[in-house]
């Protein structure tokens, strides 16, 4: 008796590649699963960067007053406060407050930031300003010569005045208060466009009778040497209640005797002063890193009070003529980010723009790869269910008297499920069901043999 040879190198070829199916992923289901996670999360990425902003950029322009005032003062503090953190501050002179807000206007003049007295108005398009915040008081402060103190401006009616050159806050301010104590241009006083140290001159010399000055066109010095000048007085504004009624962008300042020169007694008396908050303008789309490093930069400049101002009374978010910047509301209101907090600033923004990309990822995407294994696992079920459907389909055939070449379709049908169910790439995880499907369909082929036209056999274990 010979002995059986075994399975043939095309048999053991089949097994194999029919053991490599079973281990196999069904790449097509995976992409099928993982496609629309993938897709829904870069649609939500996308749409992400649409609304972040690009990273900051490293130069800003800002339009400063003149060579020697308060306001180049300022902005040459804020530029080394922002030179710390890499950005580059370049300051564009200019004649004051009324320039600045043309400057900003114009969109040739590539200016950005500019400060801006309280107050001043432009027949320009405003409507793309914002403000950063109130930064510091501005006083108006009138010198003047007098035998007798002069408690109205109106009492300076007829006299040579230096209100300020063309563009200044100063001169805008000047005119208003003015023309409120009836004193207009083109009547019998006199208005000269001198400022700072040629105001100062003027009225050392007697060439004018009275100057006004503030911070966008003359400086602290300014103000102190003409304090001490003989024969030159401060005006007091005892209406002051009645001009802040009249003018809201002014406040009254109360400063006490000796306020500027305690040995001296400088005022010898209290005085009051009307003073326009100054403003930090910017355009609405200033970058949110710039604008809380600005605001971060004015509390280091501002906030540790002066002669003028109490400890921590400025900046603040006191809303004038232009409206409040969202990101720098958020400043005031919560302060810096957490990663401006704790990194450099050009880290802080890189990281607060990669958190921001983060959050669709977070909600998208991570839950969306937690469910694709459950629904991997669903759509291979389901094609192994299908082909329960089409084995009970069999059946039912079966069920009624059939000829042997209608058998004969139904075994051939059979043969052709199984042939498919072997070529399908099924994971190790699922091949137990594999099987169990595989002797089901013996169970059914075993049955349409055995069919001779009266029904199934019912055998009972499968």
């Amino acid at each position: 008796m010979t002995e059986k040879s075994g399975p043939s190198k095309k048999e053991i070829a089949r097994w194999r590649q029919q053991l490599l199916r079973v281990q196999r992923i069904s790449w097509r289901d995976l992409a099928a699963t993982l496609g629309p996670v993938i897709l829904i999360s870069a649609a939500a990425i996308a749409a992400t960067l649409h609304f972040v902003r690009p990273a900051p950029p490293s130069r800003l322009v800002m339009a400063g007053g003149a060579e020697s005032s308060n306001f180049r003062a300022v902005a040459v503090k804020y530029k080394a406060i922002l030179a710390r953190n890499g950005i580059d501050l370049e300051i564009v002179p200019s004649k004051g407050s009324l320039d600045n807000l043309g400057m900003l206007t114009d969109p040739d003049s590539g200016v950005d930031i500019a400060l801006v007295q309280a107050g001043v108005t432009t027949k320009a398009d405003t409507s793309d300003l914002i403000s950063l915040g109130s930064m510091f008081p501005q006083p108006l402060i009138v010198f003047y010569r007098s035998a007798k103190p002069v408690t109205r401006l109106s009492e300076l009616e007829g006299k040579r005045l230096a209100i300020g050159g063309e563009g200044t806050g100063t001169r805008f301010l000047a005119l208003a208060l003015l023309k409120a104590n009836g004193i207009e241009p083109g009547d019998k006083t006199t208005l000269l466009d001198l400022e700072g140290e040629d105001a100062r001159k003027a009225l050392l010399s007697r060439q004018v009778d009275a100057i006004f000055l503030s911070g966008d066109s003359s400086s602290i010095a300014i103000l102190r040497e003409l304090m001490h000048a003989d024969a030159v007085r401060l005006f007091d504004f005892v209406q002051a209640d009645a001009y802040e009624r009249r003018f809201r962008y002014l406040s009254k300042l109360q400063l006490p005797a000796g306020t500027f020169d305690l040995g001296e007694n400088l005022p010898p008396q209290p005085l009051t002063m009307l003073a326009p908050s100054v403003e930090l303008l910017a355009h609405s789309e200033l970058h949110p890193a710039l604008s809380d490093l600005l605001v971060e930069a004015a509390h280091e400049v501002h906030g540790k009070g002066t002669l003028l101002a109490n400890p921590g009374e400025f900046p603040s978010p006191a809303q004038h003529d232009y409206p409040i910047g969202n990101d720098a509301a958020r400043y005031y209101k919560s302060g810096k980010g957490i990663a401006y907090r704790y990194l450099p600033f050009w880290l802080a923004s890189l990281v607060s723009r990669a958190a921001v990309i983060l959050v669709p990822v977070l909600v998208v995407l991570i839950p969306g790869l937690r469910y694709a294994p459950n629904l991997y696992g669903w759509r291979i079920n389901s094609r192994i269910y299908k082909r329960y459907g089409e084995l009970m389909t069999l059946e039912r055939a079966a069920l009624q008297p059939i000829t042997p070449e209608q058998r004969a379709a139904l075994l051939t049908r059979l043969d052709e499920i199984e042939k498919a169910i072997i070529s399908f790439n099924t994971p190790g995880a699922f091949a137990d069901q594999i099987y169990v499907l595989r002797r089901h369909i013996r169970f059914v082929r075993e049955n349409l043999a055995q069919n001779t036209g009266s029904g199934l056999a019912h055998p009972a274990n499968p």
